[in-house]
């Protein structure tokens, strides 16, 4: 499912996804480690779902991504999901922009997003790998976890 929203607030489109990763702490002073469940991305960073709430610039590690890949990044925002405080969703705002969920066919805006926008550097001294592109079979995961018809193309209507 495509979200469309403002360009002047958006530099490029979301998309809404299932993918599970692990996520860590770069931070030694904020020791965090969870399998988390990313829900949105884009070419600048995601959103996921977490039990633990983590502090605003708190820099991360998201690993396992499709292609076996991992990328850095920072806590850009988290928010409470529900009134219970059993989860939360956290924005993660990526050092290095681009498709590092291995999404095949991206939207014409992450290729731009990825070329006009350079990234802050890391604040480990490793440099985050680059993940090849692929060609996602519809049948295989995270695809086959939706409903038929659940998902849509952003090409498509």
């Amino acid at each position: 499912m495509e979200l469309i929203t403002p360009k002047a607030t958006r530099r490029s489109t979301r998309i809404r996804v299932e993918i599970p990763v692990s996520v860590i702490s770069l931070d030694r002073q904020r020791p965090f480690g969870e399998k988390c469940m990313v829900l949105i991305v884009s070419a600048q960073g995601c959103g996921f779902r977490s039990s633990e709430a983590l502090e605003i610039e708190t820099p991360i590690m998201l690993s396992g991504l499709p292609g076996g890949g991992s990328v850095t990044a920072r806590v850009a925002n988290c928010l409470p999901l529900g009134n219970d405080g059993k989860y939360y969703l956290i924005g993660a705002a990526l050092y290095t922009h681009g498709n590092v969920w291995g999404i095949a066919d991206p939207p014409e805006d992450w290729k731009i997003a990825a070329q006009s926008t350079p990234a802050p550097p890391a604040p480990s001294s490793e440099a985050a790998p680059v993940v090849p592109q692929l060609r996602i079979n519809k049948k295989a995961w995270p695809y086959n976890l939706f409903t038929e018809g659940a998902e849509s193309h952003p090409g498509h209507k």
